[in-house]
């Protein structure tokens, strides 16, 4: 691989390291159909590349998280028992399929996880009741309401299957399955927004860890590709935790909508065997 190439995969995961954790996730929806698509690396590799940033970025920013209170370490271990065998059984069929049908599977998720960025938008950040936290609550300070802020978590049961789907498209597509899980944990559970995010950010690194080992034994995963995508996307996450604060998060919010449109309509294409340049 040229070094010309190298340069701009790490250039690119900087740039999606930003945007993915300014709006809160990963960055695998974006990784995985830039590489596919602006540098014509196959699918499967880039999935791969993409799973082993995701790893990269999670144990750095976990432990910031972890520091302040805001992750939820019994809730996220809970969840992850059915996260991680979804990521396993993920990687497994991700390897059965073919490259077309990935495509397809991924502009569909694009267009999921576009909607789900407007409606967050337009929703606004659910409000958190302060309770009792029980068995798997928590309490954390957040720094935005200059307040302390005390949860109960509910409809477990829920909760577990959704984190199963989130980890199985984790391991199926390298998204990090950050999309499913946090407004899983908002929506189903009734955890608020910033702990959700931490307490998935924490698990995520957990689970791509499983769905790594398939690829990599497959080898799927290739250090020339996955390397400069890591490095990247993890100084971006890095930088981006300077500028979370001074950023408009509902126009970036809006911004990744519309990219996420547009790769969902070039993967589409991908998988119908229309050649995108």
């Amino acid at each position: 691989m040229a070094f010309s190439m190298a340069l701009g995969i790490l250039g690119m995961g900087f740039v999606t390291g930003i945007i993915g954790a300014l709006v809160g996730l990963g960055g695998g929806v974006l990784l995985v159909p830039i590489l596919t698509l602006l540098f014509q690396v196959p699918i499967h590799t880039a999935i791969g590349a993409s799973i082993v940033a995701v790893v990269a970025t999670s144990s750095a920013s976990a432990s910031t998280y972890l520091n302040s209170h805001i992750s939820n370490m019994r809730l996220g271990m809970t969840l992850e028992t059915a996260t991680t065998v979804g990521g396993i059984l993920g990687g497994v069929t991700a390897a059965l399929l073919g490259r077309q049908v990935l495509s397809g599977i991924f502009a569909v998720a694009l267009v999921g996880t576009a909607y789900s960025m407007f409606k967050k938008v337009k929703g606004g950040q659910p409000g958190a009741e302060t309770v009792d936290p029980g068995r798997l609550g928590a309490t954390f300070y957040d720094a935005n309401l200059k307040r302390e802020v005390t949860y109960r978590v509910k409809s477990l049961p829920l909760g577990l299957f959704l984190s199963f789907i989130a980890g199985n498209i984790s391991g199926l597509l390298g998204i990090g399955g950050g999309v499913i899980k946090v407004p899983a944990m908002v929506l189903a559970m009734g955890v608020p927004m910033r702990a959700a995010a931490a307490t998935s950010n924490f698990m995520i690194g957990v689970t791509a860890v499983a769905s790594a080992y398939i690829y990599y034994t497959r080898g799927f995963v290739d250090p020339l590709i996955a390397a400069p995508t890591a490095i990247g996307v993890f100084l971006g996450a890095t930088l981006s935790s300077h500028l979370a604060g001074r950023v408009n998060s509902n126009f970036l919010t809006r911004l990744l909508a519309i990219i996420l449109l547009f790769l969902a309509v070039q993967m589409a294409l991908s998988a119908a065997g229309i050649r995108v340049r």
